[in-house]
C-alpha cells in the first residue's frame, strides 16, 4: 500500500487531508520516482459500496488518532520557523522521535509529484525499489529508457546515498523524496553498489510516464497480467483484461515487484475476479470499516497471483483477498508486510506529515503489517515458470 494528500495555508495546526477521500494509505517502496498512496472511503458495506475515491487533496484536518504526534510535529515546525530554521526538518524530527514506522514529512512540492504519480506520470530517473531487512535500499525494478537504465543500473544494485546523503535504515519514503527532488532536467547524483564495485552516477531527471499495467498471452490457456503498480485507471485495465482473455483461458496475475498504490484501484481489480464480497477490514482510530467488490467478476477462470517480497499494500490487500476467499492460488516468496493506514496532515509551513492511524486485515482477519502474505506455493528460482505450471493444473473453467 510507499503516499498521501494534502495542503492548507493554516498556521493553527494540523490538518487532515482530504479531496473526497478520508484517509491515504502510504506504500512505502513504491516508485523510487514517483509514489504510490492509496485512500480508503467510508463507502457503505452492504457488498456493493462505492470504490473509494482517488487520493487527492484540498482540505486537511487534524488527525484525531495520531494527535499527539500531529501536534508535535506541527509545534515543532512552527517553533523552527520562528527561529529561521527549517519547519520541515523540526517536524522530520518529531515524527522520527514519535517511532513511527512508517511516519514522513514531504514538502508541498514532493507532494505534488505524489499526486501526479498516481495519474500514472511523474518527474524522477526511473527507478523503483525496497528496503531490505538488513536497511540497505536496492533497486527493485527500472524503467525501461529511464535516465536509470541508460546510465546502465540494475535490478538488485544497492542504493548507498543520494547527493552524498546516505540512505541505508530511511523509510523508502524519504529516498523517495531525495530522488524526486526537483524538475525535470534537474541533476541528481546515486552513490550505488554492485557486489564489490562501489560508484557514482550523475544522471538528470526526467519526466516519465508509467503503463502500471501489461497484458501477454502466454500461452492459449493463460493470459498474464502484470500490475506494477495500483495508478489511477489500472483497476479498471485489469478488468477490461479479464473481460477480454479468450474463452477457457486462466489468468497469472503478476504482481511481483507491485509496491501498491491508490486502494480503490486494488479494489477494482478484486472485483474483476470476484462477485462481490468483502475485500479487506480496516481500522481508523479503533472504529472498524470495510471494503467490499463490486459483484459482477469473472468467477469462474483458473487464477494464479504471483507475488514476492517487493509485493507490497494495496497489491498485498488484493492478494489476501483473493486467497482468502479462495479465488487464487499465490506462487511465489513471502510479501512485503505493509498493511498500515496513514493520515495526511498539513504542517505549519505547508509541508506535509503522514502519520500511522491505523491497519487492514484480509476478510479471514489475518494482520498484514510487518507479516506479509504467505504463498500457497513458494517459489523464488523460476517462479512464473512454477505459476504456470500451477495454472494449467488448475484446468480450464467447468
Amino acid at each position: 500500500m510507499s503516499g498521501l494528500d494534502r495542503f492548507a495555508e493554516r498556521f493553527p495546526g494540523p490538518r487532515r487531508i482530504r479531496r473526497g477521500a478520508t484517509l491515504t494509505l502510504v506504500f512505502a517502496s513504491v516508485l523510487v520516482t514517483g509514489a504510490a498512496t492509496g485512500s480508503w472511503s467510508d463507502a457503505a458495506d452492504d457488498g456493493r459500496n462505492e470504490p473509494p475515491p482517488s487520493v487527492r487533496s484540498d482540505a486537511l484536518a487534524a488527525p484525531e488518532g495520531d494527535a499527539d504526534t500531529a501536534d508535535e510535529a506541527a509545534d515543532a515546525a512552527a517553533e523552527a520557523m520562528a527561529d529561521g530554521k527549517s519547519g520541515k526538518d523540526a517536524a522530520e524530527e518529531a515524527v522520527s522521535r514519535s517511532g513511527d514506522r512508517w511516519g514522513s514529512v514531504y514538502s508541498p512540492g514532493e507532494f505534488q509529484e505524489f499526486e501526479k504519480a498516481l495519474d500514472g506520470a511523474y518527474t524522477g530517473v526511473g527507478l523503483w525499489a525496497r528496503r531490505a531487512a538488513d536497511g540497505h535500499i536496492e533497486v527493485s525494478k527500472v524503467q525501461q529508457d529511464g535516465p536509470a537504465q541508460r546510465a546502465g543500473i540494475r535490478e538488485g544494485d544497492r542504493l548507498r546515498s543520494i547527493d552524498g546523503k546516505h540512505v541505508k535504515g530511511r523509510p523508502v519514503t524519504e529516498v523517495l523524496s531525495l530522488l524526486r527532488g526537483g524538475r525535470a532536467g534537474t541533476p541528481v547524483v546515486l552513490g550505488l553498489e554492485r557486489g564489490t564495485r562501489a560508484w557514482r552516477e550523475k544522471l538528470h531527471r526526467a519526466r516519465l510516464s508509467t503503463d502500471s499495467v501489461r497484458v501477454t498471452e502466454a500461452s492459449h490457456r493463460a493470459v498474464v497480467i502484470k500490475v506494477d503498480a495500483f495508478t489511477k485507471g489500472s483497476g479498471e485495465a485489469v478488468r477490461t483484461a479479464v473481460r477480454e482473455a479468450p474463452e477457457g483461458a486462466g489468468i497469472l496475475l503478476d504482481l511481483r515487484g507491485n509496491s501498491g498504490g491508490l486502494v480503490s484501484e486494488a479494489v477494482t481489480a478484486t472485483s474483476a475476479l470476484v462477485d462481490g464480497g468483502l475485500v479487506a477490514t480496516y481500522d481508523v482510530r479503533g472504529e472498524q470499516k470495510a471494503l467490499h467488490a463490486e459483484r459482477g467478476g469473472d468467477t469462474d477462470r483458473p487464477v494464479v497471483a504471483l507475488v514476492d517480497g517487493g509485493t507490497m499494500s494495496a497489491a498485498e490487500l488484493l492478494t489476501g483477498a483473493l486467497q482468502d476467499r479462495g479465488r487464487a492460488v499465490v506462487v511465489g516468496s513471502r510479501t512485503f508486510g505493509k498493511g498500515s493506514v496513514q493520515m495526511p496532515s498539513r504542517l505549519p509551513d505547508g509541508s506535509v506529515a503522514e502519520l500511522t492511524v491505523g491497519h487492514y486485515r484480509t476478510p479471514s482477519g489475518r494482520a498484514v503489517d510487518g507479516r506479509g502474505i504467505t504463498p500457497d506455493l513458494e517459489a523464488e528460482d523460476g517462479a512464473e515458470k512454477r505459476a504456470e505450471t500451477v495454472l494449467t493444473g488448475l484446468g480450464p473453467p467447468s
